[in-house]
């Protein structure tokens, strides 16, 4: 079985629609700036990729992850051609820290919040009359995992139409545990670069319309991309470091789910969170993925499949990260065209045998896309998408 993306929203640091973003990012523009949302003199890192929205410069606002749900899902409605009434529509939301932000607004400053206003089902109902939203808290493979559910909810006959979202704005807490706990003073995210020294953060939100494919094409039906399958486990290894063997297994396991191999995917949305455990691991897996079979990897006739990692240009967007990864290989297979990995120039030795997409965006004829997701605690995610021509 098969699920067709009908619709995508987006909004990040490098633009407020699917294609700016995507434009963006084939231009090589980065949404990194100095921090905005806080105090910088208490912590070491002063850079972040942030939605530049607030109404004040300096005054923090609450509600800014929902508010970018919001957008996103509208546009992906829109997009779908259908109308913003999502009363029969599950909502499957992907995030890190929800409205960790405006818990810290209230606590720090007395910013009015309700309780009732920490749930995305809030506004969702408000906007759209929905009735059936879901929360997944699954760290940075959230949004991929919401995939997951949404494509088991129409295989299972539970819903024909499935709304996917990610969202997540920067918090304090958040930001200052990353800052003491990184080595090292990253100035960018610099995923598979020898200077990689760690992660920084971003905002955004993203939604897709994921429908039933039919039996038939349809006339007149405007298809992104179709799911070819979604893989997701949790290897429990350690909190924080990237386990080799359970993301390969999540990477077999999408590759079984979808009936490809190895050498059928042509592009490769990598995690790639600039932290060096997880640079290196990532790559170490793909290398030894794609060594294997015919036509599959470093040393093959065709060198295997293109690389990109967007976090470069967009920050660590956190819970719907995976997902924004997917809507950027949905517009790749489309138009044929893979953005660059920023400020890639001396990549580890891990990733000396992969097609890393370096300084100017790549063209090419694009069928199959694999889009990593990993999380802290082992929580793994890999999603097969395919062209439709």
């Amino acid at each position: 079985m098969t699920w067709d993306i009908t619709g995508m929203g987006a909004v990040a640091s490098i633009g407020g629609s699917p294609q700016e973003i995507f434009t963006a990012l084939c231009a090589g523009r980065s949404g990194l700036a100095g921090l905005r949302a806080f105090d910088t003199a208490k912590y070491r890192a002063r850079q972040a990729y942030e939605i530049d929205d607030r109404a004040r410069p300096g005054a923090d606002e609450p509600g800014r992850a929902t508010r970018w749900l919001r957008r996103a899902v509208a546009q992906a409605l829109t997009d779908a051609g259908l109308p913003h009434d999502l009363a029969d529509v599950p909502v499957l939301v992907g995030t890190t820290l929800q409205e960790q932000r405006s818990a810290e607004l209230w606590w720090r400053e007395g910013t009015p919040l309700a309780p009732s206003d920490l749930h995305f089902g809030t506004a969702l109902r408000a906007e759209f009359g929905a009735t059936r939203t879901y929360t997944f808290a699954n760290a940075c493979a959230a949004s991929l995992y919401a995939l997951a559910m949404a494509t088991d909810l129409i295989e299972a006959g539970a819903a024909d139409t499935v709304v996917v979202a990610g969202t997540d704005a920067i918090g304090e807490s958040a930001f200052g545990t990353l800052d003491r706990v990184q080595n090292d003073i990253p100035d960018a995210l610099r995923p598979f670069d020898r200077s990689h020294k760690g992660m920084l953060m971003g905002e955004g939100a993203v939604a897709v319309v994921v429908q039933r494919a039919p039996a038939a094409p349809e006339p007149g039906r405007r298809v992104h991309a179709r799911v070819r399958a979604v893989g997701v486990n949790c290897d429990a290894h350690h909190p924080t470091a990237p386990d080799p063997e359970g993301i390969t297994r999540v990477v077999r396991d999408a590759h079984r789910r979808a009936g490809v191999a190895a050498g059928d995917i042509d592009l490769v949305m990598l995690h790639g969170s600039g932290t060096p455990k997880n640079d290196t691991t990532e790559a170490g897996v793909l290398t030894q993925v794609f060594a294997a079979g015919p036509g599959g990897g470093p040393g093959s006739g065709d060198g295997g499949p293109l690389m990109t990692a967007v976090k470069s240009m967009t920050g660590h967007t956190l819970g719907g990260s995976g997902l924004l990864s997917l809507v950027v290989a949905a517009l790749a297979l489309r138009q044929g065209t893979v953005p660059p990995v920023l400020g890639l120039t001396d990549p580890v030795e891990e990733a000396s045998g992969l097609r890393l997409v370096r300084d100017t965006a790549a063209t090419a004829d694009l069928g199959l896309a694999q889009i990593d997701a990993f999380g802290f605690g082992g929580i793994n995610a890999a999603a097969i998408v395919e062209a439709v021509r």
